[in-house]
């Protein structure tokens, strides 16, 4: 009987975009205009710059790896990969999948590959779509037991996606594959606890896990022993991290059926992807309240989005990784300031707005479903109004059209050039007759000068 991993090893194997469904590779083509665009985006973000002194210092500039995007030294693989990924990373507006930020993981991984490994282009949405398809599988599997428990879906399940992807383009064969695979349920893990206490590790952490992938798939490349029932078995993944047993039929009847790409969804604000709707929510009471005094707000959101780390924050914040976690902060900025930018959602020291986070009231209610909440707001003049915001991962699934909308809107905030975007478009519209060299020179426009020239 063939075990999960064997079952996922054959499936990335045989994966060709001329047998996948049309909006399956459509939906890839508006993963990486997303990634790269929010890449482009966080070019003023500080993480990158951290990740890359960190990656400088251990690795050294190496004339032949990849470039570090948004900087244009050349690095190691492994440093391009933790440099990149805290870039696309900085304003946390990457795609999600259930839980999970994969684009941010694999993206930057896959780029580094192609471009210092020369593996082919036309591997690149093949690769991207494959991890999508192994991290995603497990993501909403388990996910509902492995959040609650402080444990990080982009970081659990990432791995699995990345070692995924980079066995996709390495071009590995299924048993090289499922190796792979095992290899990265043995590596994986990563915590939440750095939303709670407002810093930065989860800046860097999806940077680690693009490594963790690739080594994975390097390992099995070279012939390693891994373990054959590393997810069902008793001391496998999903006993081990979701603590239920794995129901291996059913997972992989999904596999090629229930497509895992086509339920990632894209950010349009600046914060938690747990915190889209209550925005959007409190945008449009915002417009209801008409300028009118409020006096008391509440809020009813699922357990599993109210539960998470840092959602429940108050306050006193000092750093954009407790604002945009804090659903009190998120939707006392947006009542009284309108749509939260970047500087609105690092100023830490605006007496009205932290003010009004007292008068905010967090219910966790199981009978509001995810990605949804209900916000009633009381007026000082003795009236209470209700936006009950219902949404799902269709709204926040934009296509190609969508994605470019989103990221130019942003890139006017940020002062990137519309011309970086325009190739980014072309090289995403003509892939695979195009080049990793077309992403590069889109970025080299956001460069320093002196990397530039």
């Amino acid at each position: 009987m063939m075990t999960l991993s064997q079952h996922i090893g054959n499936f990335i194997h045989t994966l060709d975009t001329r047998r996948m469904p049309a909006e399956v590779l459509e939906k890839a083509r508006v993963c990486l205009l997303n990634g790269y665009g929010m890449g482009l985006d966080c070019h003023r973000t500080p993480y990158a710059l951290v990740a890359r002194a960190a990656a400088l210092a251990m690795d050294g500039e190496q004339l032949r790896g990849a470039t570090m995007l948004g900087d244009g030294r050349k690095i190691s693989i492994g440093g391009a990969c933790l440099a990149n990924s805290a870039l696309f990373h900085g304003r946390a507006q990457e795609d999600t999948c259930g839980a999970a930020h994969f684009g941010t993981i694999m993206i930057p991984m896959l780029t580094a590959l192609v471009e210092a490994r020369k593996y082919p282009i036309e591997r690149l949405i093949p690769a991207l779509v494959a991890g999508y398809e192994a991290g995603g599988l497990l993501e909403k599997a388990y996910a509902g037991q492995t959040t609650p428990s402080g444990l990080r879906a982009s970081t659990l399940y990432g791995a699995v996606a990345a070692s995924a992807a980079a066995a996709k383009l390495m071009g590995l064969d299924a048993e090289r594959t499922a190796a792979a695979l095992a290899n990265a349920v043995s590596f994986s893990g990563g915590l939440l606890q750095s939303f709670a206490d407002g810093t930065d590790e989860w800046r860097y952490q999806v940077g680690m896990v693009a490594k963790v992938g690739w080594t994975a798939a390097e390992l099995a490349k070279a012939g390693s022993t891994s373990a054959p029932r590393a997810f069902e078995g008793k001391s496998g993944f999903v006993r081990t991290f979701a603590r239920v047993e794995c129901d291996v039929a059913a997972l992989v009847k999904r596999l090629g059926d229930d497509w895992a790409v086509l339920r990632v969804t894209f950010k349009p604000y600046p914060v938690c992807a747990f915190n889209q709707t209550p925005v959007t929510a409190a945008l449009v009471l915002r417009d209801k309240l008409g300028g009118a005094e409020l006096k008391a707000v509440r809020v009813r959101m699922n357990p599993y989005e109210t539960d998470y780390a840092g959602m429940d924050a108050v306050g006193p914040f000092n750093s954009v990784s407790g604002t945009l976690m804090s659903i009190p902060f998120c939707i006392a900025a947006t009542l009284i300031y309108g749509i939260p930018d970047m500087k609105r959602m690092t100023t830490y020291d605006d007496s009205k707005l932290n003010g009004f986070i007292n008068c905010i009231t967090l219910i966790s209610d199981p009978a509001v479903p995810t990605l949804s909440c209900i916000i009633e707001a009381d007026t000082a003049d003795g009236r209470t109004l209700v936006q009950n915001q219902h949404m799902t991962t269709a709204d926040f699934a934009y296509g190609r059209a969508g994605a470019s909308q989103l990221v130019r809107r942003i890139g006017v905030e940020e002062n990137v050039p519309m011309a970086a975007f325009d190739r980014l478009e072309a090289f995403v519209e003509r892939w695979p007759a195009a080049s990793i060299d077309e992403v590069i020179d889109a970025f080299a426009l956001i460069a320093p000068k002196r990397q530039a020239a």
